[in-house]
């Protein structure tokens, strides 16, 4: 069969025809290795994009309705607020606003807004766009969908000028100072019509932020570029990418593999597994985000019409207290969070120390399955012949139990509290659905139990708000509850920290709204997760985190994350050089294919030989 006097398979031509494609073949990157997104895209023409695995949907690009982590974190990339909070300790800092000043009585505030400062169509940012935004939240109940509590108080909101904006409010708010609405371009937004059917995905989308979405596709991706305009100064980066994963398995993966280059909400066990990972860094952060379990508590409009399907057993109080005695916190941040958080106590995470409170012993409800049984037969609840409880009406205590689909927590969360209620003979029948979902059941009040949590600004408020009845949907839309509590007396002290400028007033205003929030137990706060991060450093450098001292590097109160990244030598060469690599991936190519063809046709031309003799 031709092989050489050596037995060298390469001295024959169509042996070494074989072994050249073989090596061609090889040499051809695998296509469609990540996840569900799109592939990842090339770093080209010398510039470097910061890729940014997620795992979270963007609820919407709607800065009027979007409320999710992911949907927020991009507002405060494409879109300037009034003030913003600094990376280093949270404190209030200029942003569009260079300065501000309240009149004696505290109801008029003026702030004075950055000149030359441009959106990224060109046009000039001034004073009416950030009137045309308050005024829109207050006369559009849908644009008011997302932070409509920060105008909530409002009576006028008004430019006199292009860098002067007087707002009014009806009482003093202590939150002038923060308020965390992105401001959009007037002569863009006075054309639509509809913002609860405005997606906002024609790009690019214009906006003031450091850097400008440009290319959307659902589920898949985002990418923004650099704005080389931005007031403070371009980004380090060239573009930012952040890629939806169907779980943080597939978004680790791609790190490792350095398809990504950042990765957030690790589980404990990926972020044990990367501890002596190559090139990759690892971030474990406070965490601002609390974590619960809501139980409905009759849902409401604000007009005070029961809408969803909550169980009628949840409405009662002590039901609710009793579930809550019936969940071990402590073994949860053990075996789900892998020692990375906190037990859930009040309200607000342990981050911000001063507003952070515990309950004290004579109101906690430490674990104790003997006692939530004894307080559900003390409150007529016995158990059927099947050994399920049941209410007054006979019905039997059966819940529902909404998870997002794809987040591990979830799952393993829902495992132990379904184990521990049919302790209680309570049948937990979990459901895990897309975060959307979620979103949607929780507004529409359409579950009996669902997992929650958010993300506490610095300033409490408006998660304070979320508990609040004005909170609840309005009938014509617009809206965000939580847990749907409609509670006067948690009302009156959140009306009352909210108008106190005095910090310690405030601060003890807010305690009692969280032991008075914690009393209801419509939401129970199950622990305060770490933020577990890592990113790879052959690749960037120079993260600030949020704050200084156990801070993140995404899902932060701003954009210094991203914006202060840099790309490494090695990563700016990489970009030339993912162009050289590519560039050397054809070289070699061309060279394997040109001998491909020799040999090809050498072994034609010996076959020929071979047939004319």
């Amino acid at each position: 069969m031709g092989v050489g006097p050596t037995g060298a398979p390469g001295s024959d031509p169509r042996a070494l025809l074989l072994t050249l494609t073989l090596l061609l073949a090889a040499a051809v990157p695998a296509a469609g290795q990540s996840a569900r997104s799109a592939p990842p895209e090339p770093d080209s023409g010398g510039e470097v994009t910061l890729r940014v695995g997620i795992q979270q949907e963007f609820d919407s690009l709607n800065p009027f309705l979007g409320f999710s982590l992911a949907s927020t974190g991009v507002f405060r990339l494409i879109y300037p607020t009034l003030t913003t909070y600094g990376a280093e300790d949270f404190s209030v800092v200029p942003e569009l606003a260079t300065d501000w000043k309240s009149s004696p009585d505290k109801l008029s505030w003026t702030f004075h807004i950055r000149e030359g400062v441009h959106w990224s169509d060109g046009e000039p940012v001034t004073a009416h766009d950030v009137a045309y935004t308050f005024n829109r939240m207050m006369d559009d109940p849908a644009a008011a969908t997302a932070n409509g509590n920060y105008v909530e108080g409002f009576t006028g909101v008004t430019a006199p000028d292009d860098r002067t904006v007087v707002i009014r409010t009806a009482s003093p708010q202590a939150t002038m100072r923060s308020i965390a609405v992105p401001i959009v371009p007037e002569h863009v937004w006075s054309n639509v019509d509809d913002v609860a059917e405005f997606a906002n995905q024609r790009m690019p989308i214009v906006g003031n932020g450091p850097f400008i979405a440009t290319e959307y596709r659902p589920q898949q991706f985002l990418t923004l570029r650099a704005n080389e305009d931005f007031w403070r100064g371009a980004p380090n980066v060239d573009r930012l990418r952040f890629v939806n994963f169907e779980n943080s398995d597939a978004a680790v993966q791609a790190l490792r593999k350095g398809e990504i280059d950042v990765v957030r909400d690790l589980t404990p066990t990926q972020f044990d597994a990367l501890r002596d990972a190559e090139d990759i860094r690892r971030v474990r952060g406070k965490g601002r985000r609390f974590y619960e379990i809501v139980l409905n508590p009759g849902a409401a409009n604000s007009a005070g019409e029961p809408i969803g399907t909550g169980h009628p057993a949840l409405r009662d109080p002590r039901v609710r207290r009793a579930v809550d005695r019936a969940i071990d916190r402590e073994l949860l941040v053990e075996r789900v969070l892998g020692g990375y958080g906190t037990v859930g106590a009040g309200y607000l995470p342990p981050i911000f120390e001063e507003y952070y409170w515990t309950p004290p012993p004579r109101a906690r409800r430490p674990f104790s399955i003997e006692t939530a049984n004894r307080a559900l037969d003390e409150a007529g609840y016995p158990r059927g012949p099947d050994g399920v409880r049941h209410g007054p009406s006979g019905r039997p205590l059966d819940f529902e139990f909404v998870l997002h689909g794809d987040t591990s927590t979830d799952a393993l969360v829902g495992k132990f509290v379904e184990e521990w209620l049919s302790r209680l003979g309570i049948r937990v029948r979990l459901r895990p659905v897309s975060d959307n979902q979620v979103n949607q059941r929780t507004t529409a009040g359409d579950f009996d139990m669902v997992v929650s949590g958010w993300s506490v600004n610095p300033d409490p408020d408006y998660v304070l708000r979320l508990q609040t009845c004005g909170a609840r949907p309005k009938p014509g839309g617009g809206g965000l509850p939580d847990s749907f509590l409609c509670d006067r007396r948690y009302d009156e002290l959140y009306a009352s920290q909210l108008a106190e400028f005095d910090h310690s007033e405030r601060v003890e205003l807010v305690e009692r709204a969280q032991r008075r929030f914690h009393r209801m137990a419509t939401g129970l706060i199950l622990f305060y997760p770490n933020a577990l991060e890592a990113y790879r450093s052959d690749r960037f450098e120079g993260f600030m985190l949020q704050p200084t001292e156990g801070g993140v590097i995404t899902a932060q109160q701003g954009y210094w994350g991203y914006y202060r990244a840099r790309p490494t030598e090695q990563a700016r060469a990489a970009s030339g050089g993912a162009g050289y690599r590519s560039a050397a991936f054809v070289i070699v190519g061309v060279v394997l294919l040109g001998a491909v063809v020799l040999a090809s046709v050498a072994a034609r031309r010996r076959r020929t030989a071979e047939h004319r003799e």
